[in-house]
């Protein structure tokens, strides 16, 4: 359940400059504010579409390139946290204040600069999360509410999970601060993302289904993550779809098509933290079910991962490819379709990024970027060292300088 968020993060700072940089570059933008580009008209049909993209962490690819590549218009930017030194205002992964933030609201910008759009994510597998530092759902919603008003939000996820979801207070204040944001936003887009079992959901996943129909919530959907529990393959996940169809039926009074129109999928390409697989042909099979079935949503984690590994499957998984043989962006054609588009049927021949220059699994550091600006004490992985930055650099290759080059060999990863 997202748990690759925390991979690579040792150079968040210096991807968050790089993805900010390569996206004004790209799109054509040079803004420093979301707010300063509107978002583009897009019907709900793309919101639910939207997969995942850490804008800051993982090696984020250039969302140009992919929107290009593919025809995607949404993105699904992860993940919104409380602070990691405590309080109850919203930063990006625990660490970057969404109140000063400058370069993610430029690739928002620049995303929406070729009539594409963002949802934000909130919460995901690690870090405290907002629904446990606030002290209400008033609160709660407040500290959303900044997220919203600051990137021009017309979309937000609640990616609700452990260890979250087992604290009954923390999820009343997420849903009870879903609820306000729904009301005071007309029109928002809310999704509410959870924990998949072979059943649907588990015991706590219920429950927060059960606090949303005390509070009179219903969000656009409830989506389900069929994989890190046992499963592997498409007929698993399928088989769990219909398991959560009869358990949202069941809560809330709804016959099979509004309950399948209230429910969606989040998948993850490739291979799965737990060793599952769920290839090309799987991610067809899914999209036919949900199509065939009317499903609300359709998504999968992560965009960083939708790209092949060098080699393609050495038995790990990694959090900026997808460990399954692969072209550049093969998995997002699977939500363009959900959102009832048809990808470019002659895609750019040159991938649209660089693939990851060290193996995944390897190094717990995100590569080397020529094209990223890094600054003293930045880290990052190359031909399978780690290495250090001593001042502030661009394009100079670690292990190419000698002695008195700006990176620090600090040995095998």
């Amino acid at each position: 359940m997202k748990r690759l968020k925390a991979l690579c993060s040792g150079v968040a700072a210096a991807t968050l400059a790089a993805a900010g940089l390569a996206a004004a570059a790209t799109l054509g933008t040079g803004q420093a504010s979301g707010a300063e580009t509107s978002a583009a008209a897009l019907g709900n049909n793309w919101y639910a579409a939207a997969p995942y993209l850490m804008p800051r962490d993982n090696n984020p690819p250039d969302a140009g390139a992919i929107m290009d590549a593919t025809g995607l218009k949404a993105f699904q930017l992860a993940f919104i946290l409380a602070p990691n030194g405590g309080g109850c205002d919203p930063t990006w992964d625990g660490t970057a204040a969404v109140s000063s933030d400058t370069a993610v609201a430029s690739v928002i910008s620049g995303i929406r600069a070729k009539g594409g759009d963002v949802s934000v994510s909130i919460g995901g597998y690690g870090g405290t999360k907002l629904g446990q530092a606030c002290s209400t759902s008033a609160a709660t919603a407040a500290a959303y509410q900044q997220v919203i008003t600051k990137y021009q939000l017309k979309a937000i996820d609640f990616d609700l999970e452990e260890p979250e979801y087992e604290n009954a207070t923390a999820i009343s204040h997420e849903i009870g601060a879903a609820k306000i944001l729904q009301q005071n936003n007309p029109g928002l887009y809310v999704s509410v993302t959870t924990a998949g079992t072979a059943d649907g959901t588990g015991w706590f996943g219920k429950q927060m289904l059960n606090e949303a129909k005390a509070q009179g919530f219903t969000p656009n959907n409830f989506s389900i993550m069929p994989f890190d529990g046992g499963f592997n393959g498409a007929a698993a996940q399928t088989s769990a779809l219909t398991n959560f169809n009869s358990i949202l039926q069941t809560t809330f009074g709804w016959n099979a098509a509004t309950a399948y129109a209230h429910e969606g999928f989040s998948g993850m390409n490739g291979r799965s933290d737990t060793g599952e697989y769920f290839r090309q042909a799987d991610f067809q099979t899914v999209l036919d079910y949900a199509t065939g079935h009317g499903m609300g949503r359709f998504t999968f984690w992560s965009l960083n991962r939708d790209r092949q590994c060098t080699p393609p499957d050495n038995g790990t998984t990694s959090g900026v490819c997808s460990s399954v043989a692969q072209t550049p962006w093969e998995f997002a054609k699977f939500s363009v379709k959900f959102a009832g588009a048809t990808p470019p049927t002659n895609p750019p021949t040159t991938p649209p990024t660089t693939p990851p220059t060290n193996p995944p699994g390897q190094c717990t550091v995100a590569a080397w970027s020529s094209t990223a600006i890094y600054v003293n004490t930045n880290e990052v992985s190359h031909n399978g060292h780690k290495w250090k930055a001593k001042w502030w650099t661009q394009n100079e290759e670690p292990g190419t300088t000698g002695e008195w080059g700006v990176w620090v060999d600090e040995g095998a990863c």
